[in-house]
């Protein structure tokens, strides 16, 4: 018989320790003698409570493509933590004809009636495990928060995450110099007016690598540094919670918590107050006093023009010509190679101005008596 193995873990720390391949022994071991191995199907780190796994849609591909007859797995909860997600899964294999067999449950190949239940019964119970799981690791993280402890994984640029230990004691940041410097130089530039579009030609002429590693920085990159508290010496922990949409999607998306509900977290600071200030402060005037807005309805267009190449949205642009009059244009967004992220990404559309003034084609009308078609 041809048979096919899954096996998961939920988190990548489990999956550093072996736990996937000591599931898939198990499952080898059970099938080495009187079965052919077709496939095996492994999903490192995913969650049991999402059905939108890599390894288990390959595995429901393969199942309807009719590639084997059969599937091993440790345990129901192995497929998914969800009982409805066990149920929509095990029927979905069963109309393909593939049998589910578990090493840690009855077989469900007997139709017993008594491993039907057993294997509901166990689903059941894996859900709310899950569910106690979750609200033991939050509560957790809540309680370490409150106590000064770094609970997030992922440092500010300028920092580095020192993980809890015997000798460190708590998690905590450490300023990383070679990045605090360009924090500093950023917030400098900031503060004594430079744009924020020339701070990222100069780091990038500079061949500074951006937080993520890449050889060009973003407007918007500065922008959130040039925001971000965690430089006057505070982080916050729990700003965010995690809000599900209604049915049929049941998508999940971040909402922003009352701020009285933040919990800050001291870390080394790399400004001072009076330096992110500052930078604020020419934002604010930048915004306050941009010619842009002394003249409402210049733009008719503004939101509304896409490029035709890049199908991106359009920023707009006023330009003194010769004789001194004002043109406005119409651009695409990767122009800029800033924004396009690099040279050889630039869009090759040119600007289009805007039309002065907007015709409307009248609308044609039929008379009653003659039935001639006319214009008004």
């Amino acid at each position: 018989m041809k048979v096919a193995l899954y096996a998961r873990v939920s988190t990548e720390r489990q999956a550093e320790r072996g736990t996937i391949g000591s599931q898939l022994a198990v499952l080898r071991e059970q099938v080495a003698t009187d079965h052919e191995l077709i496939s095996e199907y492994v999903d490192d780190g995913h969650s049991g409570a999402r059905l939108d796994r890599p390894g288990l849609d390959a595995l429901r591909d393969a199942a309807e493509a009719g590639l084997f007859e059969a599937v091993w797995c440790l345990s129901p909860d192995r497929l998914a933590r969800a009982y409805a997600y066990q149920v929509l899964v095990l029927d979905e294999l069963a109309r393909f004809g593939v049998k589910v067999h578990f090493t840690d449950a009855p077989d469900l190949a007997t139709d017993d009636p008594q491993a039907v239940l057993l294997t509901q019964v166990q689903g059941v119970i894996a859900e709310y495990e899950k569910a106690k799981i979750a609200e033991r690791y939050r509560r957790g993280k809540l309680f370490r928060a409150r106590a000064g402890e770094i609970t997030t994984w992922k440092a500010p640029y300028g920092y580095r995450r020192i993980a809890r230990s015997t000798a460190s004691g708590p998690a905590h940041l450490q300023i990383y110099e070679p990045e605090a410097a360009v924090v500093r130089r950023i917030f400098t530039d900031r503060a004594s007016g430079t744009t924020i579009r020339e701070i990222c030609r100069q780091l990038n002429a500079n061949a500074v690598p951006s937080p993520t590693g890449k050889p060009t920085w973003g407007h918007s990159t500065i922008s959130r540094l040039l925001r971000n508290e965690a430089y006057l010496g505070r982080v916050y922990y729990n700003r965010t919670e995690t809000v599900t949409a209604a049915a049929p999607a049941r998508r999940t998306r971040q909402v922003a918590r009352p701020r009285e509900e933040w919990i800050p977290i001291d870390c080394p600071a790399i400004v001072t107050d009076e330096q992110l200030h500052a930078a604020s402060r020419v934002a604010y005037d930048n915004s306050q006093w941009s010619p842009r807005r002394a003249e409402p309805g210049a733009f008719l267009l503004k939101g509304l023009v896409k490029c035709g190449v890049c199908q991106v949205g359009t920023n707009c642009h006023k330009m003194r010509g010769r004789n001194g009059t004002w043109h406005r244009y119409y651009y695409c967004r990767n122009h800029d190679p800033l924004r396009a992220g690099g040279q050889d990404r630039r869009c090759p559309e040119h600007p289009r101005r805007r039309p002065r003034r907007v015709r409307l084609r009248p609308r044609p009308r039929r008379t009653h008596r003659t039935g001639v078609t006319t214009g008004r």
